[in-house]
């Protein structure tokens, strides 16, 4: 972990118990993109399926940490960029479909809304409980905790939507919902980029200072 033993050296990952936890947490984010994104194609819920896009991008670089644990520290730092940037084009595709949905006449369903954004509330709670002691971590292992809690929050917020929807029988609270999302994919991938590229620094400055 962080700072243990009177060190600064951030927890990398190499931990299998905090491997079994990141499997855990890849099956539920698969499992909840494939409910979350047909319901949200039902619904007609642009709220739906951006949160069901932020759980595939989850799968799928919760894969790549998994695959870079133990590597050298400029592999783990190109994978966190790899995954800032990719959260980067996420929020700016949700933003861009948000505006284009914008133009779009038709009011998402509302009590789907809810019951799936629910279920996957429940279901991010899960991870973020499972990932929670390794929050302090390199920019692989941060990263890491920073996808788990916007899912956290994103279901929440679909869940306000629902109501919204519900209360004005209009579908501007999913759109609102969604773009709110969409800024939260783009703050996460600021701080994972920025930790990555501090992080190389600080292994350039320290080989040049002991050169």
């Amino acid at each position: 972990m962080a700072g243990c033993c009177g060190h600064d050296a951030k927890f990398d990952g190499v931990s299998d118990d905090y491997k079994r936890r990141l499997w855990i947490v890849i099956a539920l984010n698969a499992t909840m993109f494939a409910v979350e994104m047909t319901a949200g194609h039902f619904a007609k819920s642009q709220a739906l399926q951006a949160d069901a896009l932020d759980f595939a991008g989850d799968a799928m670089t919760y894969g790549i940490s998994l695959a870079v644990i133990g590597a050298s520290l400029r592999a783990r730092t190109n994978a966190a960029l790899f995954k800032g940037f990719s959260l980067l084009l996420m929020g700016l595709w949700v933003f861009g479909s948000t505006v284009y949905r914008v133009f779009y006449v038709g009011v998402p369903t509302a009590e789907i809304m809810g019951a799936v954004g629910f279920l996957a509330l429940l279901t991010n709670l899960a991870s973020v409980f499972l990932l929670v002691r390794y929050k302090d971590g390199d920019a692989n292992v941060r990263s890491v905790w920073l996808c788990s809690r916007n899912d956290a929050i994103g279901n929440v917020a679909v869940m306000f939507a629902a109501l919204g929807v519900w209360g004005t029988a209009t579908g501007w609270p999913d759109l609102i919902v969604a773009t709110i999302m969409a800024g939260l994919f783009l703050s996460s991938a600021f701080q994972i980029v920025r930790q990555a590229l501090a992080e190389r620094r600080e292994t350039i400055d320290h080989k040049h200072a002991e050169a």
